[in-house]
């Protein structure tokens, strides 16, 4: 039957009974019908409660008006899931069949749906507008007893607990798609920069040949290319950040050898600074040699951007309470305080920064992952117009 609900109750133990019961005859008091009536209606959904909850913890009473004009009737349904000793030829039902005109029981979808029903006499002048104020009346309706109370409260703190986990629930499914999105755009887009990066070589080394005109257009489109191809694999590393899957080949590592090498390659890449390398004595890390490569990258090329043409660079190393310390200090512009604390975070940039350095703030969330994927930590220290020194420490391989 098509019923507007007007009150509802968990039928958990045997104090909703008295609810119930309190509860229905309520409505039907609200409504106008009589006393004698509004017992016997109460006293049948109590009946067919009771035995719900001798059966399951899981029932719901719904009480409310049912039909339509001009034929309403004061209705119940107590829904709970489907139990196999329980159907209408129990003798539990008999009684409350008994009591009121209409009693129907239906299985459907795996639950239990009981319903209950008398007529309304037309002299209530029952109407779409007496139903709405009905309902408004029991949504302000002050609890009956203490136990309803703590009830109410409950139900509310499960459903805003149940809203959060949907929230939770639905934002994680949104990450996830977005990080699927990135890793195969990201795939996607590196094919065809490759090729562009392979082209644009090609000419360069037959730019003899060109009009003088095309020389300095090939060595921008070839920079350009090569900071689009770092930022693809940016947004690559952080798609598997998120997800989970970066994967590192962990070996033993000289970092006395380690540095040497990346410094002299640096070196080349940003021949405008002075990097100096301070080499202290041979000791050994496990690392994944690539992505160790890509931190030391990382932060001489912060260094290298944010300092004056010309200025000097120092990467160092020390023993500190069995970890190596690699420290990278520059002569750059330095930072405040509140950037200091937010430069790791995902996508951070600096308002003072952003619109003469461009970039998207992924270089140093990748690089402290990273760190801290090798079991280090990672943090710096600046000071405003002297420099930056960013620190990266590792455990040390104990022999």
């Amino acid at each position: 039957m098509s019923m507007k609900d007007v009150v509802s109750i968990t039928l958990e133990n045997e104090m909703d009974l008295i609810l119930a019961h309190k509860r229905t005859m309520k409505v039907a008091e609200k409504i106008g019908l009589t006393t004698a009536t509004q017992t016997v209606f109460a006293t049948a959904v109590s009946e067919v409660a009771r035995i719900v909850i001798e059966h399951t913890h899981l029932g719901v009473l719904k009480v409310g008006i049912g039909g339509e004009n001009p034929r309403y009737s004061l209705s119940a349904s107590i829904v709970f899931e489907s139990i196999t000793d329980l159907s209408r030829n129990h003798e539990g039902f008999f009684y409350a069949q008994k009591l009121v005109p209409e009693f129907s029981f239906n299985i459907a979808q795996g639950k239990c749906i009981i319903e209950l029903a008398t007529g309304l006499p037309r002299s209530l002048k029952v109407d779409q507008t007496k139903i709405r104020s009905l309902q408004d009346f029991f949504k302000s309706e002050p609890p009956i007893n203490a136990y309803e109370e703590i009830k109410n409260r409950n139900n509310y703190l499960s459903k805003v607990t149940n809203e959060q986990e949907m929230e939770i629930r639905q934002e994680k499914l949104i990450n996830e798609k977005k990080s699927e999105f990135i890793s195969i755009a990201s795939h996607e887009i590196k094919t065809p920069i490759t090729v562009i990066k392979a082209y644009t070589q090609m000419l360069q080394k037959l730019k003899f040949k060109c009009d003088p005109k095309v020389i300095p257009i090939l060595d921008k489109l070839d920079q350009q290319t090569t900071k689009l191809s770092t930022l693809v694999q940016q947004l690559m590393d952080v798609s598997q950040i998120e997800n989970g899957s970066l994967v590192y080949s962990m070996k033993k590592l000289n970092i006395h050898e380690f540095l040497t090498d990346v410094v002299a390659m640096l070196s080349h890449v940003h021949s405008n600074y002075h990097i100096k390398l301070e080499l202290a004595e041979p000791h050994f890390v496990h690392a994944d040699r690539l992505r160790l490569e890509q931190v030391l990258t990382n932060l001489l090329g912060n260094a290298a951007k944010y300092s004056p043409i010309d200025t000097q660079i120092t990467v160092s190393y020390q023993v500190m309470d069995h970890e190596l310390v690699i420290a990278i200090k520059d002569q750059g512009q330095g930072m405040e305080k509140d950037s200091l604390e937010a430069i790791f975070q995902k996508f951070y940039r600096n308002a003072e920064v952003e619109a003469t350095h461009p970039g998207l703030g992924m270089g140093l969330y990748i690089t402290s992952k990273i760190v801290v994927d090798h079991g280090g930590k990672i943090w710096a220290e600046s000071q405003r117009n002297i420099g930056s020194i960013f620190y990266v420490s590792l455990p040390l391989v104990v022999d």
